[in-house]
């Protein structure tokens, strides 16, 4: 039997071990910290429970399809609630509150712009379609060649790749405020609207056709699924077990250096950060130079706070999006010109509003992100000037105060991004999805340069989020079950 070594146990390191233990290998992970899930590790403070990376329950079909390949289904292990509403828009003199069926969102479309709902269906028609071209077809190739991308369907759709999310939203929608609502999903995409091709417009349909859902007990409640599968399926799971090496002799890995002791192994596959992954070798071994890092364009950085309310909040729905300032220049202070946003958007998550489980009784736990560049200057004086700007502007557009109900807070930004998870630049999502890094423009799931190791993970295909990460572990391990097998 085969002996394969995971590194990290992220959502793509612990699919791609269920699925090669599933195949026959035999697996073993090693994960540095104390607990798995790579960034989407759980905190629990006096009764309070945070989800400290992912909070979107997006794609329920992805999670469904990753569990049914093992006989399984996510209800054999966690309880999903659809949420209505899926999520409300604060902007600086309105508010739109996006409800959990078309009916419900094109009402909401048609208050702002009369006549923007039949244009809606049209739209969401379209991403559907591409939807099932996205997830059915083109993810779940290997980004081995270009030729991956050349369907009968994405032939027919070619101008949609040279086309911007961006164009197509602004061509028939004219109110400000629908126009970054329809934006705002590819955002997951870890690029700019206007740089992003508007065939993954098919993110439109996950977020209005598919809807948003919540894991009862929160998004960590995945992940103990996925533990809890990967050990039924015989993979051996170590924490605390930072990798500083991975071994090759003769052009071939063979295992890996952890904690001063060698484990051998026939193949080893990197789901932690690409270009950490890759320095864990020697400089003769890795395929891609510090400049090719350099010049890549990265999905945002985050400061997340963390907090514990002693009391329940006003006007606020699980998901809160905060665009009440200019969505245009943030965007440009993340990609165009990196540097601390003047005055940024962001993002309040309250999973107790839904979730009584989440935080002690008549309390709520409370998570804020505010999208920054990877790479930023931070420091303990820049967190709590950003603090003091999201709490003011939360306080604003709710209407309460809610500064002295707060019972304890932490942060979490660049610096713990790069120590906790060995983040290039201290990015939150990887790579983001821009034209020119699509498919097989991105790195590689198989390493060039040394044979029998493999990567995993948001700097390869399919790309940035949760359920690409699922379908990143399972390409991963069946590009080695074919290369072993045949």
């Amino acid at each position: 039997m085969d002996k394969v070594i995971v590194i990290g146990s992220g959502f793509s390191s612990l699919s791609a071990s269920c699925y090669l233990a599933k195949a026959g290998f035999e697996v073993e992970l090693f994960e540095k910290n104390s607990t798995v899930g790579g960034r989407a590790r759980q905190m629990v403070k006096d009764g309070f429970t945070f989800d400290i990376g992912p909070s979107w329950y997006w794609m329920p079909d992805i999670f469904e399809k990753f569990f049914g390949d093992f006989g399984k289904s996510t209800r054999d292990y966690y309880h999903l609630d659809k949420l209505n509403p899926a999520y409300k828009i604060f902007f600086e003199d309105d508010l739109i509150t996006i409800g959990d069926c078309m009916d419900d969102i094109c009402e909401e479309f048609e208050r702002l712009e009369p006549g923007s709902s039949q244009h809606l269906r049209k739209f969401i028609g379209q991403a559907q379609e591409n939807y099932d071209i996205a997830i059915n077809k083109v993810v779940l190739r290997p980004g081995l060649s270009p030729f991956e991308l050349v369907t009968k369907e994405t032939v027919l759709r070619i101008d949609q790749f040279f086309k911007t999310i961006s164009q197509e939203v602004r061509k028939k929608f004219k109110n400000p405020k629908l126009v970054s609502t329809l934006e705002f999903p590819v955002l997951f995409l870890g690029a700019k609207p206007n740089n992003t091709p508007s065939f993954y417009n098919f993110m439109n349909f996950a977020d209005f056709g598919l809807g948003t859902w919540h894991p009862k007990g929160g998004m960590y409640e995945i992940i103990k699924a996925m533990k809890s599968l990967a050990e039924e399926v015989g993979v051996t799971i170590h924490t605390n077990s930072p990798v500083s090496h991975i071994l090759v002799s003769d052009g071939q890995t063979i295992g890996i250096r952890s904690q001063g002791k060698n484990h051998l192994a026939d193949l080893v596959v990197s789901g932690a950060d690409y270009h950490h992954s890759e320095t864990l070798l020697d400089k003769k071994y890795r395929q891609y130079s510090e400049d090719y890092w350099e010049k890549r364009t990265y999905a945002p950085s985050s400061l997340l706070f963390y907090i514990g309310f002693d009391c329940k909040l006003n006007n606020i729905e699980h998901h809160n999006l905060f665009f009440d300032t200019d969505f245009e220049k943030h965007a440009q202070e993340i990609y165009d010109h990196p540097q601390w946003p003047t005055d940024p958007l962001f993002y309040a998550n309250f999973p107790s509003v839904t979730d009584a489980s989440m935080a002690p009784e008549g309390k709520e736990t409370g998570f804020f992100l505010v999208p920054i560049a990877p790479g930023l200057e931070d420091t303990p004086e820049l967190r709590d000037q950003y603090f003091e700007i999201v709490m003011d502007r939360f306080e604003k557009r709710t209407g309460q105060s809610v500064k002295e109900h707060i019972l304890f807070m932490e942060s979490f930004c660049v610096n713990d991004f790069i120590e906790a998870y060995n983040s290039y630049k201290g990015n939150a999502y990887g790579m983001a999805n821009t034209l020119r890094q699509t498919a097989f423009l991105r790195p590689s799931l198989k390493s060039s340069k040394v044979k029998n190791l493999f990567f995993t993970g948001q700097l390869t295909v399919p790309g940035p989020g949760v359920p690409p990460s699922l379908i990143s572990g399972k390409l991963v391990a069946d590009l080695i079950t074919k290369q072993v097998k045949r």
